[in-house]
C-alpha cells in the first residue's frame, strides 16, 4: 500500500477529519488518490507522474495529498471511483468532487494540477466536472440497459467464447449459479451449454494461470487472453463456488480437478501465517468478506473432493478471521492487519452470515448458527432503513466527510443481504430465542430495495433472481 512518505517525496495522508482541516485552514482543494496494492497502473503512476520533481512541488505547494487503499476503504472507493484505478479526484476542502479521471500521465499531470488549482476557489462544489484523463477501457464492463429478468440476465452471453459480455471480461460467477439452478429445474441444455462453456474458457484461456495457480481478475479479451496479472481472494473464492456447484450438478470430473487446484492456491499462496488468507497476491491484508466467501467456498470445495482435512481447514482458517475482526454487539470489522479496521460495512457482516450457515449446515455446531444470527440483528440494527426498507452500506461515523455522509443502498449487498437473512429465517426456532422467521420481513424489504436498481445490472442481476428464488422456494 503506498502511504506516508513515498519515494515520490509527497507526504500522502489518510483520510480523514485532519487531513480536510488542513485543506480548509490552507484553502487548498484535496487530491484523492484510490490506488490497490495489486493495480500496475497505481504503481506505474506513482513511478512515473508523482515522481516528476514539477508534479511533486505542484502537489507539495498547492494541494492536501490523501491516498487511499481501494480494498481497506470500499465505502469511499464506490463514493469517489471515477472509472478505475488509479482514480485522480480533486475535491473541496468538504469533501465535494471537483472534477477527476483516473490515470494521467506525467506529462499532463503538471497542466492538470494548475488549472485545478487555480479554479478551485471558484468551484460549485454542486457540479462536478471531467478532466480529459478519462477512465482506463479496460477498467470498465459493459453498461448495458436490461432489467432483472432472466432472458435479460443472460442476453450478454458470449456463445463463442463463454463468459457474459465482450471485453473487457470478468469472471461473473452468480449468473452461472442462477443457470445451474435453472438447469435443476428444467434440466435444459441451454443452462448447462451457458455454465461449461464459461468454466471450460476460463479455465483453459488466460484467466488461469498454469505456472503458479488461482485466477486472475479478469481478461483485457473477448477470449479470456491477455488478463491482468492480479489474483485476488474474491475473484478466486466466487469461482471455487461455482466449479463446486457445477461438479455436483453435472459430475464432470474436470471441474473436480479445478476445484482441487483453486483450492491449493487459496490455501497455499494466499494464506496467511496464522490463519485466514490475503485479499491478494500483492498485499498481507486479511479482509473479513473474502475471507467469508473463501470459507464457504472451500467448504463446497471439500464437499465435492471429500476431503476433511480441507474442511477443517477452511473452519480453523474462517474461525481465526473471525476472532480478530468480530467485537460482540458491534459485528464484523471490514480487515485485519495487526489490528481491525474499519467496522459497520454491511458487505461484511452479509458475507460472515452466509459463512456462518456454511459452517452451521456442514458441522451443526451450534455457535455458528448463534453468531449467524446476531450478526443479523447487527446489521438490521444499524444498517437497516427504518423509512424506506433496505440497507445502507455502512453505518455512519463521526468523522464522515464529503460523500461518505451520503446513505447509499448496493444492489448487490442487498440482494446478497436478502438471500443471507431468507436462510436465516429458515432456521429452526429455538425456545428462549428470538423466531427466525422474523428475518424474513427484512429478507424481502432487502429484496424490494435491490429491484428499485435492477436495470442496467445486467449479468449482475442474477444476484437478486437468487435471492428472490430463496425467497419464493
Amino acid at each position: 500500500m503506498l502511504t506516508g512518505r513515498a519515494d515520490d517525496g509527497i507526504e500522502w495522508l489518510a483520510w480523514g477529519a485532519g487531513a480536510f482541516a488542513r485543506a480548509s485552514l490552507e484553502r487548498k482543494p484535496v487530491l484523492l488518490s484510490i490506488t490497490a496494492a495489486w493495480c500496475g497502473a497505481c504503481d506505474e503512476m506513482h513511478r512515473t507522474t508523482y515522481a516528476d520533481p514539477e508534479v511533486a512541488a505542484l502537489i507539495r505547494g498547492r494541494f492536501v495529498p490523501v491516498r487511499v487503499d481501494t480494498d481497506r476503504r470500499p465505502d469511499i472507493n464506490d463514493r469517489y471511483n471515477l472509472g478505475g484505478w488509479p482514480t485522480t479526484a480533486f475535491l473541496t476542502a468538504e469533501g465535494a468532487l471537483i472534477t477527476g479521471g483516473t490515470f494521467v500521465p506525467r506529462d499532463r499531470m503538471a497542466s492538470v494540477l494548475a488549472r485545478v488549482a487555480d479554479a478551485a476557489s471558484g468551484v460549485d462544489p454542486s457540479a462536478p466536472a471531467a478532466i480529459a484523463a478519462g477512465p482506463a477501457p479496460d477498467e470498465a464492463e459493459d453498461a448495458d440497459a436490461h432489467d432483472g429478468s432472466v432472458d435479460a440476465i443472460f442476453a450478454t452471453f458470449d456463445e463463442e467464447f463463454g463468459g457474459f459480455g465482450l471485453e473487457p471480461k470478468f469472471p461473473h460467477a452468480a449468473p452461472l449459479h442462477l443457470a445451474m439452478a435453472l438447469f435443476r429445474d428444467s434440466a435444459d441444455d441451454r443452462w448447462r451449454r451457458i455454465v461449461e462453456r464459461t468454466l471450460d474458457a476460463m479455465a483453459e484461456g488466460g484467466l488461469w494461470d498454469r505456472a503458479a495457480g488461482g485466477f486472475y481478475r479478469y481478461a483485457t479479451t473477448r477470449d479470456w487472453q491477455a488478463p491482468h496479472r492480479e489474483k485476488l481472494l474474491d475473484p478466486n473464492a466466487a469461482l471455487l463456488r461455482a466449479y463446486a456447484e457445477s461438479a455436483l450438478v453435472f459430475g464432470r470430473p474436470a471441474d473436480r480437478d479445478r476445484c482441487a487446484a483453486i483450492a491449493r492456491f487459496i490455501t497455499t499462496v494466499l494464506r496467511a501465517d496464522t490463519g485466514g488468507y490475503h485479499g491478494s497476491d500483492a498485499e498481507p491484508v486479511i479482509y473479513a468478506d473474502g475471507n467469508a466467501a473463501a470459507a464457504g467456498a472451500l467448504l463446497g470445495a471439500a464437499t465435492v473432493l471429500d476431503d476433511s482435512a480441507l474442511a477443517q481447514e477452511a473452519l480453523a482458517s474462517f474461525e481465526r478471521v473471525v476472532l480478530a475482526c468480530y467485537k460482540p454487539g458491534l459485528g464484523m470489522a471490514h480487515y485485519f492487519d495487526g489490528a481491525a479496521h474499519v467496522r459497520g460495512l454491511l458487505a461484511d457482516q452479509v458475507a460472515a452470515i452466509a459463512a456462518l450457515l456454511d459452517a452451521f449446515d456442514v458441522s451443526d455446531a451450534e455457535p455458528y448458527r448463534m453468531m449467524a444470527e446476531e450478526l443479523g440483528h447487527v446489521a438490521i440494527r444499524d444498517l437497516w432503513d427504518t423509512r424506506d426498507g433496505g440497507f445502507f452500506d455502512r453505518t455512519p461515523g463521526p468523522d464522515d466527510l464529503g460523500l461518505l455522509r451520503s446513505r447509499r443502498k448496493p444492489f448487490v449487498a442487498n440482494a446478497d443481504a436478502a438471500a443471507a437473512l431468507a436462510r436465516l429465517s429458515r432456521l429452526e426456532p429455538r425456545k428462549g430465542f428470538p423466531d427466525p422467521a422474523l428475518f424474513r420481513e427484512y429478507a424481502l424489504g432487502a429484496l424490494s430495495a435491490a429491484s428499485r436498481h435492477l436495470s442496467g445490472q445486467g449479468p449482475l442481476a442474477a444476484h437478486y433472481a437468487l435471492a428472490r428464488r430463496l425467497l419464493i422456494n
